[in-house]
C-alpha cells in the first residue's frame, strides 16, 4: 500500500491524496482546485499527476472549492467511480461546482476575445457545465458514525470535522493480507466551541494520519470576542466615516458565520441603520442550504431557532441577485455594509466592489479569514500600497482591516486537540499536508517534539510506501 500526494503539499490548496492498494484499488482523498497562486495555478489544475480513470473511489471531505474544485475534470477525463461524501456536502458541492464551471464560461470567453486579437488559439477551460452535472450522477450520501464497506476488506468511517455544514475527517481501514490498518484524513479541522457548528470528534486509533495544517504555527483571537470587532467596524466606516465596509467572504461558511454574529447584534439593537447586503448569488444559494441542514448546528443554535427562526437574517439585509443589482450599490454614495464573494478577493463580485471603492479613504476593506499571499486578498493583509485589479494598477487609499478570529479553520492549539484522541507511539507516520511550507516545517518540529515518531511533509507528487 502506498500514498501519493497530489495537491496541498506545501500549500493550502488542491488537496489531493491518492491511496493505492496492493491489488491495485486506488482511492482518492478530495479533489481540489488549486487557487491563488498567481501563474502557476493554471499549470497545476492542468494536470492531475495521476489518470482519472484509474481512480475506482473518491473519498470527499467537504466542498470548499480547493476541495472537490476538479471533481468535474476527473469525471471529463474518464473517473466513473462512486464519490461519497455527507448530505449537507453533497448539496453544497452541486452549487459550488455549478458556480465554478459558469464562472469559467464567463471567463472563457472573455480571455477568448482577446487571443482571438493576437491570433491565439482558443482557451479551453477546465470542465464544463454538462461535465458538472455528469459527476452529480456519481456522488452518494453517507452519513456520519457508520462504518461502510465500498469492497472487500475496504471500510470507510466519517466523522465530524467541525469545519463547515458536512465536512468531514474520512477514516480508511484496509485490510490486506490480514492485517488490518487505518488511515486517517482530517479533512480541514474547524475549531472547538464554533457559534454555529459542533466541534471536530474524536477518532479510533489511526496507523497513519493525513493532517492539514492551516494554522499549525499560530493561535487565533478570541471568537467569543467576533461580533464586538464586527460592531468595531462598522461603526467606524459607516458612522464615523460615513463610508463602506467591503467584506470579502467565502460563501460557504464565513457569510452564514457573519450573518449570524450580525443577527445577534441586531437582536441586541446595536446595529446602526444602514443597508446591509449580501452581494452573491452563490452565498444566498449556500445560505440556504446550511439552513436546510439544522441537524448539523451545535446544541446552542438548535435551541436559539426554538425563538428565532431565522439566525441567519434580520431587518436592513438584501441578498442581491442581479448584476444590476450589485453594480447599483457600487453608485450609492451612502454608507452601507457589502459582504460578497471571494473570501480571497480574486474573483467575484467582491473584486468589483473593491476596484470602485479603493481609492476612498472613507472605505473599509475588512479581511475576515485566510487568505493566500499571492491572492489580492493577501497583497491588500500585507500591506500593499499598489494592486494590479483586472490588469490595472490602483492606489490603496481605502483603510485595510483584518479579523484573526473569524477563521473557519482550527488553529495550533485546535489541531493538537483534534490529534490528542491518538496514542502518538502508534502512529506510523503522519502527514502533513494543506499549509504554507514554513508553518508546516513549524508543525512538523512541534509534532515530533509531542511524540509522534515521524512526521512527513510530502513534496508535490510525492509517493511514500505505508509499511
Amino acid at each position: 500500500m502506498k500514498i501519493a500526494f497530489h495537491g496541498a503539499a506545501h500549500t493550502v490548496t488542491g488537496s489531493k491524496h491518492l491511496l493505492t492498494l496492493q491489488n491495485g484499488t486506488k482511492i482518492l482523498f478530495d479533489c481540489g482546485l488549486f487557487q491563488g497562486l498567481g501563474k502557476d495555478t493554471d499549470v497545476l489544475n492542468a494536470s492531475f499527476g495521476f489518470e482519472a480513470a484509474e481512480i475506482n473511489y473518491l473519498l470527499l471531505s467537504h466542498a470548499h472549492i480547493d476541495h472537490c474544485g476538479l471533481i468535474p475534470k476527473l469525471v471529463k477525463e474518464g473517473f466513473k467511480g462512486k464519490i461519497f461524501c455527507t448530505p449537507a456536502t453533497k448539496d453544497l458541492a452541486q452549487i459550488l461546482l455549478l458556480d465554478s464551471a459558469e464562472i469559467q464560461r464567463d471567463d472563457t470567453k472573455f480571455i477568448n476575445k482577446r487571443r482571438a486579437k493576437e491570433n491565439l488559439p482558443p482557451y479551453e477551460p477546465l470542465y464544463t457545465v454538462d461535465d458538472v452535472k455528469a459527476a452529480f450522477g456519481l456522488f452518494q450520501k453517507v452519513e456520519y458514525h457508520e462504518w461502510f464497506e465500498i469492497e472487500s476488506g475496504i471500510k470507510v468511517l466519517y466523522t465530524d470535522a467541525g469545519h463547515i455544514i458536512g465536512s468531514a475527517a474520512v477514516h480508511v481501514r484496509i485490510t490486506e493480507n490480514d492485517v488490518s490498518r487505518q488511515i486517517s484524513f482530517s479533512g480541514d479541522v474547524g475549531r472547538y466551541g464554533d457559534v454555529i457548528l459542533r466541534s471536530p470528534e474524536t477518532f479510533e486509533q489511526a496507523d497513519f494520519i493525513i493532517c492539514e495544517s492551516t494554522y499549525g504555527n499560530s493561535l487565533h483571537e478570541d471568537i467569543l470576542d467576533t461580533p464586538g470587532q464586527l460592531l468595531s467596524w462598522i461603526q467606524k466606516t459607516c458612522v464615523e466615516k460615513k463610508g463602506k465596509l467591503i467584506i470579502p467572504s467565502f460563501s460557504v461558511g464565513r457569510t452564514q458565520e457573519i450573518l449570524y454574529f450580525l443577527n445577534g447584534l441586531s437582536n441586541e439593537q446595536k446595529l446602526p441603520h444602514v443597508p446591509f447586503f449580501v452581494d452573491s448569488p452563490l452565498s444566498s444559494e449556500a445560505t440556504m442550504v446550511v439552513k436546510s441542514h439544522p441537524e448539523n448546528f451545535n446544541k446552542t443554535i438548535k435551541k436559539l431557532l426554538e425563538t428565532d427562526h431565522d439566525v441567519f437574517d434580520f431587518p436592513g439585509l438584501q441578498f442581491t441577485k442581479s448584476v444590476e443589482e450589485s453594480k447599483k450599490i457600487n453608485d450609492l454614495n451612502s454608507p452601507c455594509v457589502i459582504i460578497s464573494a471571494s473570501g480571497m478577493a480574486d474573483a467575484g463580485r467582491v473584486k468589483h466592489h473593491i476596484l470602485n471603492n479603493i481609492h476612498d479613504h472613507r472605505n473599509t476593506i475588512l479581511l475576515v479569514g485566510y487568505c493566500e499571499p499571492h491572492s489580492l486578498g493577501g497583497r491588500l493583509m500585507r500591506g500593499a500600497k499598489e494592486v494590479k485589479i483586472f490588469g490595472q494598477m490602483y492606489q490603496v487609499e481605502a483603510e485595510v482591516g483584518s479579523m484573526r478570529s473569524m477563521s473557519a479553520h482550527g488553529d495550533y492549539n485546535d489541531l493538537c486537540q483534534f490529534l490528542a484522541c491518538q496514542n502518538m507511539r502508534s502512529v506510523k507516520t503522519l502527514f502533513i499536508v494543506h499549509g504554507e511550507y514554513e508553518v508546516q516545517l513549524d508543525f512538523q518540529r512541534s509534532l515530533l517534539k509531542k511524540g509522534f515518531p515521524d512526521v512527513q511533509v510530502p513534496a508535490m507528487h510525492q509517493e511514500f510506501g505505508l509499511g
